[in-house]
């Protein structure tokens, strides 16, 4: 992976790229957006101006409702043939047969899109792209379908990302009055993610001009990306304990309006690798539990011990776990460590604080958890990873799903729901896609990106790489991460997400899923803490096809 060397001292810390500021009050523009994606304060206020996140995909279009099951369920969210139909329609612009991916007439930003390789052992294709904003009949981006969002070709890394088989881009596309992305051949899958604004919103569209003026801002916040360091964090407190069976330990937090800016923990052994499961986080803001959690899903480790780095989290080759999401608060806090096992541990936490400037946006930082083992694969099915009421903004989910067979068993859309709506903001083609990769069967390996990554699949990680490039085996954990930046997910009243349990065979799965989110104070969630579930991790099959264990 081509991450770029550290540069000292480019970026500020706090809102503003240094030197390169964006006045408050001025339209959205490549500036304005290329600032919030390395800004983690703004993250926990709620956004101005207000925007729903969107998406235009390759999903089945015979899912059109969960009264049909037998619709609901179709897994052909592709266009292979020529007879598949899984986009918008066909036009002619410029004497040219194009294919409409996208189509989205109100004020708004492309933030993250996603497109696989054709062929799983072919990374190119012939078919041009072409991105057309505020009705112009030119488009302001035309380029190879997967070269321009590759990391190597219009976007640099890691804005774009090559991933594993796939081209995922999250620069930012603004324009003020729509958007229409077309093809010259038929398509194949493919996600278009995009802010919606309000009617009005005042928005610079995006030009090759300005992206040419802005590559110093891109070059910086790609810095800035590759290089996670905490914001404003000065006032450590720490300690070290051996936590017995049900024993916890608790650190409070300085008094008066402050925030957490970096949370480390690190376990004295990880040779049971359930101990991430075992050991919960648990925090709380003014009175308020907002998070419980294991370790695992927390950090994004999943179970067991497997280094991987972020925009938001790291977890060393040492065992040492960060956190650095900013969790405001008005007036006290608390952040402690459960063991829920029957072993003692050995643990170290440290919490970092720094100032914070409380005003009506600010929101409190949540993280829950759901388990479930034997999950059966058999009906379909889809699977609630969190439920939210009253108003804040998505922003990550860590999936760790136990697999017992060697088939393949990520076929499964995601399906959020926001503000009570009839069908889904955002249907997706796949659990892989979802997590920004594709082909699953045969990207079992380890990869990391500052938004998404797979820390472990199979039996790979960090520490042990895949050599084999044809060895395609799904046995066993794997881990799925991904955090949000531009592409979070507000909501006014209600946010639901479902993933689809779509796998090729008929078994028992273990699924553990740890969801974070923001929210005002009367935000509520389904998440309910599950010690019992906690306790129930579920035994891996032998790698080298023995009877299943325990890990």
């Amino acid at each position: 992976m081509k991450y770029i060397s550290r540069v000292v001292g480019l970026l500020c810390t706090g809102a503003a790229l240094c030197g390169l500021s964006v006045q408050a009050g001025a339209p959205i523009s490549i500036e304005t957006l290329l600032t919030d994606m390395v800004d983690r304060d703004a993250v926990a206020r709620y956004p101005e101006p207000d925007f729903r996140l969107k998406q235009h995909s390759s999903y089945d279009r015979r899912s059109t409702s969960p009264d049909d099951p037998k619709g609901w369920f179709k897994n052909k969210d592709t266009n292979w043939k020529e007879t598949d139909t899984n986009f918008i329609r066909i036009e002619e612009n410029n004497g040219r047969k194009e294919w409409v991916l996208m189509d989205h007439e109100r004020p708004g930003a492309i933030v993250r899109s996603w497109m696989p390789w054709r062929f799983v052992g072919k990374p190119a294709t012939d078919i041009t792209m072409r991105i057309y904003l505020d009705g112009s009949d030119e488009p302001a981006i035309e380029g190879n379908m997967l070269e321009m969002f590759g990391g190597d070709g219009l976007i640099p890394y890691p804005l774009a990302h090559p991933s594993l088989r796939s081209a995922v881009n999250f620069f930012p596309i603004p324009y003020a009055k729509s958007c229409k992305v077309t093809t010259d051949k038929h398509p194949f899958y493919f996600i278009f993610t995009f802010r919606e604004y309000d009617a009005g919103t005042p928005i610079k569209t995006f030009t090759m001009k300005d992206f040419e003026a802005a590559k110093a801002l891109t070059e910086k916040a790609g810095q800035r990306l590759l290089n996670p360091e905490a914001d404003g964090a000065v006032k450590p407190q720490r300690f070290r304990a051996k936590l017995g069976s049900q024993q916890e330990k608790a650190l409070d937090l300085p008094e008066g309006t402050a925030s957490v800016r970096e949370l480390t923990v690190k376990l004295g052994s990880y040779a049971d690798p359930a101990v991430t499961r075992k050991v919960v986080l648990k925090m709380e803001f003014d009175g308020r539990e907002t998070v419980w959690c294991p370790l695992g899903e927390f950090f994004g480790t999943g179970v067991g011990l497997n280094p991987v780095e972020g925009w938001y989290r790291t977890v060393g080759e040492d065992g040492t776990m960060s956190c650095r999401w900013v969790m405001p608060y008005r007036k006290g806090g608390r952040v402690s460590l459960l063991n829920l096992g029957d072993e003692a541990v050995e643990a170290e936490l440290e919490v970092k604080t720094g100032a914070w400037s409380w005003d009506e946006r600010s929101m409190y930082f949540h993280a829950g958890w759901r388990g479930q083992y034997p999950l059966a694969t058999r009906p379909y099915s889809d699977w609630n990873y969190v439920s939210l009421k009253g108003r804040g903004v998505y922003v990550g989910d860590t999936l760790t799903l136990m697999n017992p067979t060697d088939k393949w068993w990520g076929e499964g859309d995601e399906k959020i729901w926001v503000d009570g709506e009839d069908f889904p903001s955002l249907f997706g083609t796949g659990t892989e896609d979802y997590y920004g990769y594709s082909w699953g069967a045969r990207s079992t390996d380890f990869y990391q990106h500052p938004f998404h990554a797979q820390p472990r699949a199979y039996k790979y990680n960090k520490l042990n790489r895949k050599t084999a490039e044809r060895e395609d085996n799904n046995l066993g954990f794997s881990v799925e991460t991904r955090s949000r930046s531009l592409d979070t997910m507000p909501f006014g009243s209600s946010l639901k997400l479902d993933m689809e349990v779509w796998h090729w065979a008929d078994c028992g799965v273990g699924y553990g899923v740890g969801t974070y989110w923001y929210g005002f104070a009367d935000t509520t969630s389904n998440r309910k803490p599950e010690p019992e579930e906690v306790l129930n991790v579920p035994p891996c099959p032998d790698m080298d096809g023995g009877a299943a264990k325990s890990e």
